[in-house]
């Protein structure tokens, strides 16, 4: 089976299309959206609208921290353009739209694979992985031979080893063998709103007969969606970091 991922994708439905033609190129049998369907982007009911379409057709989606902050006016953690983009969104959306994303679960297993939004060990604490330490926390918390989080933004690669996790850096367009003597924990990057100083949306397919897995960068016209978040009144600071990567 090929399975393709899609992490944070923040209402951004350019960068979401993009990922999706290189996915069904490339060819898939599943789709996973590992949260935060919403926030930030100027798109959130074409985003939510195609997930609860996704879902219908057999696709796993969980609930992201965003998700959850608009589904139940939640957010008082979040920085400040955050929250507004939450309140906006809210604004954007229908209840019944609202109340699909509340009602995603937080995490699901299928077989050896674990897919969650922030973390295994805490998920609705929201937690990053972003470190060796907080990563062997994760793999700690479950069985699966392979873990799926979003939330981070950036891409990214652990295995355990003698109880702690060491971890790889992504080479997009490369097809990473995964020992299965090994459990992984596997960080996409954000479809929507990348971090890690390259716009280009993110994405990832995994070959499960091959044990393999591969990390994409798909390039699109983020100052197109720059600008239709300001169209939106939402915060300028949304729109400069999709330029950035940041």
């Amino acid at each position: 089976m090929r399975i393709a991922l899609l992490a944070d994708l923040h209402a951004n439905r350019d960068a979401v299309e993009a990922c999706l033609r290189k996915l069904e190129k490339a060819g898939h049998d599943q789709l996973v959206l590992l949260g935060d369907l919403v926030g930030y982007g100027p798109d959130p009911a074409w985003v939510v609208d195609f997930a609860h379409e996704a879902q219908a057709r057999g696709a796993v989606v969980v609930r992201g921290n965003h998700d959850e902050a608009v589904a139940t006016a939640a957010g008082e953690r979040m920085h400040a353009s955050a929250r507004f983009g939450v309140d906006w969104t809210r604004s954007q959306l229908t209840e019944a739209q609202r109340a699909w994303l509340r009602d995603l679960p937080l995490s699901v297993r299928e077989e050896d694979r674990l897919y969650v939004h922030a973390n295994a060990h805490a998920p609705a604490a929201w937690g990053y992985v972003n470190s060796r330490l907080a990563a062997t926390h994760s793999l700690a918390a479950t069985d699966a031979w392979l873990t799926f989080c979003g939330h981070e933004h950036a891409p990214a690669l652990y295995h355990g080893q003698a109880g702690q996790a060491a971890c790889f850096t992504p080479q997009p367009g490369f097809a990473m063998p995964l020992a299965p003597a090994r459990r992984w924990l596997a960080i996409p990057g954000a479809c929507g709103q990348p971090r890690d100083g390259n716009p280009a949306a993110a994405c990832a397919l995994l070959d499960t007969r091959a044990r393999s897995l591969t990390f994409l960068r798909v390039p699109y016209d983020h100052d197109a969606v720059a600008a239709r978040i300001l169209a939106a009144g939402l915060p300028a600071e949304l729109a400069r970091r999709l330029a950035g990567g940041q």
